[in-house]
């Protein structure tokens, strides 16, 4: 078992290490100390299983780590640590390619939980933001895939089917379907309402800067 802890207070790094060294006998830890040394890592450690990603770094936030992830080695399990309990930001992480979000003030036995889970190919949640996640009205699934968050931003930076499925590298129809679900998920009639319902709601692209 190979995992990154990317986390820029050692004493955070050291304590996560022990408790993955009680976990996984055989492991084999690495550490960076910001986003860079974190993306540097990927090149030559292309085995790693696992990475747990504080969100705030001094150079850089998580989403802008997971996005440069994800271009070196999509489909990296990462877990992001964060002390904000914002559930926008939860799904924005997830939306980049995080498979789950853990709270630094929860426990143990969460983060544990968290990385047993998303380690099996699940997504993890911390239970007090689940409902906090659902959408306002009711409509729709509970959550969006990390996919269709992917869509929402690029349909909130006002791109068209074929220019997403360009930048995906997936099919028109594909996007189709992700863009059918998200309109069922904002109640909404159309695009352009389902990008301003998310943005009333507090959903931010990654893209933008403001």
């Amino acid at each position: 078992m190979k995992i990154l802890i990317a986390d820029d207070h050692a004493l955070m790094r050291e304590g996560l290490g022990q408790l993955l060294a009680g976990m996984y006998p055989n492991l084999v830890l690495l550490q960076a100390a910001n986003g860079a040394q974190a993306i540097d890592m990927l090149m030559p450690h292309r085995d790693i299983d696992l990475v747990l990603l504080d969100y705030q770094l001094p150079d850089m936030n998580g989403l802008e780590v997971l996005r440069q992830f994800a271009k070196l080695r999509p489909g990296l399990v990462v877990l992001v640590v964060s002390g904000s309990v914002n559930p926008h930001l939860m799904q924005q992480t997830l939306g980049a390619g995080a498979r789950g979000f853990v709270q630094k003030a929860g426990n143990v036995q969460a983060l544990v939980q968290a990385i047993e889970l998303v380690l099996k190919g699940a997504i993890y949640l911390p239970p007090e933001l689940q409902a906090l996640a659902k959408p306002g009205n009711g409509a729709g699934p509970n959550t969006l895939s990390p996919r269709q968050e992917t869509v929402l931003h690029c349909l909130m930076d006002g791109q068209s089917n074929r220019e997403i499925a360009s930048d995906l590298d997936v099919s028109e129809e594909t996007v189709k379907t992700h863009v059918s679900a998200i309109l069922r998920y904002f109640n909404a009639e159309n695009r352009t309402q389902a990008a301003l319902t998310a943005l009333d709601s507090g959903f931010r692209s990654p893209r933008r800067r403001t």
